[in-house]
């Protein structure tokens, strides 16, 4: 289990209009709540949905089987990985995150600061 059920920012039963609606109402900086990935696959069992700046933006977390640990976004060398969806939650309400525009071709960054629930 990777730690989610209990927590706060874990929105069990949202899908990702539900949640991308959830943040913009939020209308903040930092906003963020992990859902369940559309695709239900094993190797990206959940997605990290972070407002910023207007946008929302939905960043698979992938779960790596070698090493039963967890990771955002595709795969690249020297990648943080993690024990549980839970640390990465921790780690980036700490240090910021990294966001990335692949239509405009920009880079944000912000830490998760607001946890938001679906109604």
């Amino acid at each position: 289990d990777a730690g989610v059920h209990s927590k706060s920012w874990y929105a069990a039963t949202c899908d990702r209009k539900m949640a991308e609606d959830a943040l913009y109402r939020s209308n903040k900086d930092g906003s963020f709540l992990i859902r369940k990935s559309s695709g239900q696959d094993s190797r990206q069992p959940y997605t990290l949905v972070v407002f910023y700046n207007r946008r929302v933006y939905n960043i698979p977390i992938r779960f790596i089987e070698s090493t039963r640990q967890y990771a955002l976004g595709r795969e690249k060398s020297g990648e943080e990985r993690f024990d549980s969806v839970a640390e990465i939650v921790e780690n980036h309400q700490r240090t910021s995150l990294v966001l990335i525009d692949s239509q405009n071709n920009t880079k944000d960054s912000t830490k998760l600061k607001h946890i938001v629930r679906v109604s």
